[in-house]
């Protein structure tokens, strides 16, 4: 250890070399053992400093008692000298003593690796420590050179060239050592050129689109596709394979990759030459194997057929689709493999599919992992896929959109697993992300027109962990008090049938923020029930009960309301003073509510694939004292257009009259728009007809439609938020049932008409939290009516935001 400092250069073979030289020594010593052979008496272990006794006794193949020899002594060293604990070994014997003298390596006091930017320091720590190189550890050499080679790799592959890695190891107090690794990175080289040789029909620009790696252009700041890797370098092969492959270059090949550097290590120079060939068109196409399902079904998969040119791509996603197809009858093993037979004469292939459908495959058992806080039957009467069954890779696939539908599972990940010495078994995995299953809110406020202000409500989609909903409302003040509960049993019985029982106390003076006065107070009880009749559909059927008292006045209540009030239930007057009359109705309704809904979604929450229908007709029975219907239609629908960018459309359509005696619908069942949920960049509910005093009314008829593209985020925000660019357009407007003047006094018709619609665009943000689904947006109305001396003008809201119930 002479100057007590020491640059890392030792060999790989530097172990086995000290072994060699050992037994080397051994057999040139004056005193050999293998000339006299003796009994091992005693043993001891001379030149231990850290290392115990027992430690060299437990590996030593020698005990007391054994006779030995030359070769006995051989085996000992070797064995020790594998261990990786010692530097020297000498073995000498004292009468029938067994002398072992060894020298330790020395042990790890420091590590440090400085100058590393593009790899965390933590990672590589992680990774030296499982090969001995840490503090605390027995110092190899070999290990340090392995590292060294390892790192100068690793940056190689990111496109380093001229990275240097210097490892120094200073010999410390009591046979330990410091390392110290220093790595100067250096520049990433960048790609100057890139040439491709032998492209007769296309030009170079057209084949390199979908190339990882390109030169230096205005973008590659960002994306960085200037600079070298071997992995992308690969894969842009794969992709220029694919290119002529799919244009029907059927013996298309690379015949050489260059890649030069320049003397500086900065710059690379990337030449491809490749060979075209000719272009092949396909005579015949035919399915080979063991058909375990109909062969028409598997030949409707094909999708190149004789006489198309030739297409890789076509031939793959054929056999990809019969994988599939055999996947749902249980043959997850099936492997499908397209094989092209050439005719360089003709410039024809015959494509052979050869089906190997192997063994049916059946899952043993299903586990979800990862949640803790739901019962196992309310996770299990989700699945489609049955233990015991065979394996179907569609019933799976339901499964996971059925179980991530649930609002308290924000990710689902599956995978199978073979049983140790079944192949044709497997357990489903399942991996499940619980999310906050509920809303939570609550407030103690004060204000001089409202006085004390008391809210909270709380929403809990897995209520103890049964699944069920239960969602809890209080809101009072001095001019409105809301009390709500409901209770919903998604399986109220094993068929899936759903059940949601509620009670509802409301007190009003007025509708919202800018309406007319009108005094509505309701108690109302409601059962609803959902059936299922097929997967994705359900019918629905419910009735509810109301009584509703509803006083409109003289003075600060519009025309609309007091009219519709006076005509319509058991009406009554009250003289509150001599300027100030009340008028009052009071009146008792059974609604059928009756409703029909299709639903492939992939997500309840935040979706981005499939569509929803829902279409709710209630009718207020015969022998009520106010009678009428309401008809309502969503559309949601997500059509994916590149990646994970997705346009969803939405429509609503509403419409509803009174029936018999009755003049109209009764105010609160008015439809409404505008604002954050509807038709944004216009204020809130203050679309369509306006009343006596200019303040929004609402409707008998709702048009409304949003267009969105959705804008993809990163995955860890994927299932709490959302980012869109809309357009939105719409109205509400009345049949004639209600009468509407102007500013002058005149009658006014707000009948549908299409050049009324409202449409504006902008961007919007949603996000789940607990207090709710928060909703951003910043719109600009296209066509808002400004108004005149006459009519009343549309009032605009360009940033709106929002908080709602997202369960």
């Amino acid at each position: 250890m002479g100057s007590g400092v020491y640059k890392s250069g030792i060999s790989n073979r530097t172990c086995d070399l000290a072994w060699l030289l050992a037994v080397a020594l051994l057999a040139a010593a004056p005193f050999t053992f293998a000339a006299e052979e003796f009994v091992v008496r005693d043993m001891r272990v001379e030149g231990l400093q850290r290392i115990s006794e027992g430690t060299v006794f437990n590996y030593l193949p020698i005990n007391v008692g054994d006779t030995v020899d030359g070769i006995r002594i051989q085996e000992a060293v070797k064995a020790l000298y594998q261990q990786g604990l010692f530097d020297d070994i000498e073995m000498r014997r004292d009468e029938d003593t067994l002398v072992i003298v060894v020298r330790e390596r020395p042990s790890i006091e420091s590590f440090t690796i400085d100058g590393n930017k593009d790899i965390k320091t933590e990672d590589l720590m992680d990774s030296l420590r499982g090969v001995g190189l840490a503090r605390g550890r027995t110092f190899d050499r070999s290990v340090l050179d392995n590292v060294q080679q390892f790192l100068v790799d690793e940056y190689y592959n990111r496109g380093k060239y001229g990275v240097e890695v210097n490892a120094v190891v200073t010999d410390r107090p009591n046979n330990t050592v410091s390392i110290a690794i220093d790595v100067k990175e250096g520049d990433r080289a960048k790609i100057r050129q890139v040439n491709i040789v032998g492209n007769d029909s296309f030009p170079e620009d057209e084949i390199r689109k979908g190339f990882e790696l390109d030169t230096a252009n205005w973008l590659s700041w960002f994306r960085q596709d200037d600079r070298y890797a071997k992995e992308s370098m690969s894969g842009d092969l794969e992709t220029l394979r694919s290119f002529y492959m799919n244009r029907g270059f059927a013996d298309f090949r690379v015949e050489s990759t260059q890649v030069a550097i320049s003397p500086n290590k900065k710059d690379i120079y990337v030449t491809i030459t490749i060979h075209e060939g000719e272009r092949y068109t396909i005579s015949d196409v035919k399915l080979v194997g063991r058909m375990v399902v109909p062969e028409t079904d598997l030949s409707r998969l094909v999708l190149a057929q004789p006489g198309s040119i030739f297409n890789l791509n076509l031939l793959t996603r054929s056999a990809e689709l019969m994988k599939l197809r055999l996947g749902e009858e249980g043959y997850a093993n099936a492997e499908i493999e397209p094989v092209p037979e050439l005719d360089y004469d003709k410039k024809e292939v015959a494509v052979s599919f050869f089906v190997d459908a192997s063994s049916r495959v059946y899952v043993r058992r299903i586990n979800f992992n990862g949640v803790d806080e739901v019962d196992d039957e309310v996770l299990r009467r989700e699945m489609r896929q049955a233990e015991g069954a065979y394996l179907s890779n569609r019933l799976i696939e339901r499964s996971k959109v059925r179980l991530q539908r649930l609002p308290y599972i924000e990710r689902v990940e599956f995978e199978t697993e073979t049983v140790a010495g079944s192949p044709d078994l497997v357990d489903v995995e399942f991996d499940l992300q619980y999310r906050m299953p509920g809303q939570f809110s609550g407030g103690v406020g004060y204000s001089e027109s409202q006085k004390l202000i008391l809210n909270g409500s709380i929403v809990h989609t897995n209520f103890l962990g049964s699944g069920n909903r239960v969602a809890l409302e209080a809101n009072a003040s001095r001019f409105s008090k809301v009390y709500s509960i409901s209770h919903t049993d998604p399986y109220r019985t094993i068929n899936g049938v759903r059940r949601t029982v509620s009670l509802t106390y409301t007190d009003f003076q007025r509708f919202g923020t800018g309406f007319s006065d009108l005094n509505s107070t309701n108690y109302g009880l409601s059962v609803d029930y959902g059936y299922p009749i097929t997967e994705f559909q359900s019918l629905s059927l419910g009735l509810s009960w109301q009584r509703n008292r509803l006083l409109a006045d003289s003075v600060t209540s519009s025309d609309q309301y007091r009219t519709w009030v006076i005509n319509n239930g058991d009406t009554f007057l009250r003289e509150l003073s001599n300027d100030f009359v009340a008028f009052g109705t009071e009146f008792d309704s059974v609604e059928i509510v009756a409703g029909w809904s299709y639903d492939s979604r992939n997500r309840a929450i935040f979706a981005n694939r499939g569509s929803r229908h829902q279409a709710i007709v209630s009718y207020v029975v015969p022998g009520s004292d106010v009678e009428y219907y309401t008809a309502r239609y969503n559309f949601t629908k997500y059509i994916p257009i590149y990646g994970q960018w997705t346009v969803r459309l939405n429509a609503n359509l509403g419409f509803g009259e009174g029936v018999g005696a009755t003049t109209a619908l009764p105010p609160y069942k008015q439809f409404r728009a505008g604002g954050p949920q509807s038709i944004r960049g216009y204020r809130e509910q203050f679309l369509g007809p306006r009343d006596s005093f200019s303040n929004p009314y609402g409707g008998n008829v709702l048009v409304a439609g949003q267009m969105e593209l959705i804008i993809p985020l990163p995955d860890r925000f994927q299932s709490q938020a959302r980012a869109s660019v809309f357009y939105d357009v719409g109205n509400v407007f009345n049949s004639g049932e209600v009468a509407f003047t102007d500013k002058l006094g005149s009658p006014v018709n707000y009948e549908p008409e299409f050049n009324e619609l409202r449409t504006s665009v902008g961007i919007g943000v949603q996000w789940l939290a607990p207090l709710g689904l928060f909703r951003f947006s910043y719109a600009i109305p296209l066509n808002e009516y400004r108004g005149n001396d006459r009519f009343y003008g549309d009032e605009v809201e360009r940033f709106q935001f929002s908080i709602g119930q997202a369960f």
